[in-house]
């Protein structure tokens, strides 16, 4: 166990520390994507110009219906634009297609009378009239690169007309060609710079300029500001590349509502609508997610020549067919704040908390190994016998060999026939252990000089000069002859 615990703090130790590393590296990555499960409804309500809700009919619109009557009229509205954007094919790792269907509801009308009116929804064929209360519908359909959130032009086009069963949704779109600008996301680390931003009402990219920071239920946003130019929107095809319907309308001056010098009532006078917006966006920087949005929206029919050969009257003239603020609503600020956080959280985790706690909970693992290693060590060094004595210098201080008598009792000395003399253990007498020092007898005082001998344990033998001579008794005399 003292062995597999250090090891599994070192493995554990390193294996976080390793993942503090690759964690930034390979999970935010995979965060920082347009995500494929993409599903957002949004709804923005027309309210007064400076912004504020409460009026009952801020926007103003074109009567549709005037144009089989005796003169043009518009009237107060209260609108609703609703968006649902979704991911659909073709999409996968590197790109993602969203496809936003858009709505603008008309809710209630104060007509000319004052009288307030809700008008019908379609009719059960399905078939719009001059009097139903929808006004426009999309749907547009772009592909994404999922890292920069950018088109990449493989899908780009916007529906126009509802598809019948068996007719590809293709064949009722027109291609939008060249998009570069965001629209229903920015991009990952928002700059305070400006960006391009796509209009689908004129089809064209335009300049989304920062203007500030702002905090939206309590999420720091960027505000970006676009101007949409005027654009005359019968130049804009529909998929029988004709202009589309309501773009171009020819009607009696007197329809019209014209009248002044050079001018006739029943002079034909050809009117082209035109667009212009300006569009605020809220976007939280870390994630590109737009949190709110505002849109003054105009357009109006005026006469496309602007020349002095046309008169003056007909020149200044312009009858209003939209003209609106759209605010998105609370409910959907609230969402997609809620969002935002949402993901900026999933990428503060996995950039920053994460990896730190997982570099911090490693370092300590690692600390906590090096510490037993570190006693592990110590432990071990001061273990008896942990320094071992040379040969032939044995000395111990443990007493292993207390008892061992140290005095010349313990042995005798004999003669060999190769005449050196040898020490050997007399009968009984006990078995000196050479390296080990005997413990001095009980009451010897005179221990100190028998220790002192057993430092050098070879000291013990008695020193031997040389050969001892031979006696008679032993072999006799024996004489060496001279030389």
């Amino acid at each position: 166990m003292k062995r597999v615990l250090p090891a599994v703090l070192a493995f554990f130790g390193i294996a976080c520390i390793t993942a503090a590393i690759a964690v930034p590296a390979w999970l935010v990555p995979q965060l920082r994507v347009v995500p494929l499960d993409l599903d957002i409804t949004s709804d923005a309500t027309t309210v007064a110009t400076d912004g504020s809700p409460g009026e009952r009919f801020p926007a103003v619109i074109f009567d549709r219906c005037s144009v089989g009557e005796a003169k043009a009229q518009t009237f107060g509205a209260h609108l609703t634009q609703q968006r649902r954007s979704v991911i659909i094919e073709p999409s996968d790792s590197r790109q993602a297609t969203v496809q936003s269907a858009q709505t603008v509801q008309i809710d209630r009308i104060r007509t000319a009378n004052g009288e307030e009116v809700t008008p019908p929804g379609p009719n059960t064929s399905g078939d719009l009239t001059c009097a139903s209360g929808l006004l426009t519908a999309t749907i547009d359909r772009v592909s994404l690169n999922r890292k920069t959130s950018v088109p990449n032009g493989t899908v780009s086009s916007l529906q126009l007309e509802a598809a019948p069963e068996g007719v590809d949704p293709k064949d009722v779109s027109v291609q939008l060609t060249n998009r570069k600008g965001f629209q229903y996301k920015f991009g990952f680390d928002v700059q305070q710079r400006s960006y391009l931003y796509y209009d689908t009402n004129t089809r064209q990219d335009t300049e989304a300029k920062f203007v500030g920071e702002e905090t939206i239920k309590g999420v720091k946003t960027y505000h970006f500001v676009t101007e949409v130019p005027e654009t005359d929107l019968s130049s804009l095809p529909n998929p029988q590349n004709e202009a589309a319907l309501g773009t171009m309308l020819t009607m009696p001056a007197k329809w019209w509502g014209i009248t002044g010098t050079g001018v006739k009532p029943n002079d034909s006078i050809n009117m082209h609508r035109y667009a212009t917006a300006t569009r605020h966006v809220w976007v939280e920087p870390a994630t590109g997610t737009i949190v709110d949005g505002r849109e003054d929206q105009h357009q109006y029919f005026r006469s496309p020549d602007q020349s002095d050969d046309t008169a003056q009257p007909i020149r200044d003239f312009r009858l209003d067919a939209l003209k609106a603020t759209f605010k998105w609503s609370d409910e959907t600020v609230t969402q997609q704040a809620a969002r935002a956080d949402k993901y900026d959280g999933q990428l503060r985790l996995g950039g920053f908390w994460l990896p730190l706690i997982l570099g911090i909970v490693g370092a300590l693992l690692v600390l906590a190994w090096l510490f037993l290693f570190w006693r592990g060590r110590s432990a071990r060094s001061g273990e008896p016998g942990s320094d071992e004595p040379l040969d032939g210098d044995a000395y111990a201080a443990d007493g292993d060999a207390e008892g061992v008598a140290a005095d010349e009792s313990a042995t005798e000395v004999v003669e060999r026939p190769d005449a050196r003399t040898v020490a050997e253990p007399a009968a009984g007498a006990p078995t000196v252990v050479l390296g080990k020092s005997p413990a001095p007898a009980a009451g010897d005082g005179d221990a100190t000089d028998d220790g002192y001998m057993w430092d050098r344990p070879t000291q013990r033998i008695p020193k031997v000069d040389g050969p001892a001579p031979r006696t008679d008794g032993d072999f006799g005399p024996v004489d060496r002859p001279e030389r």
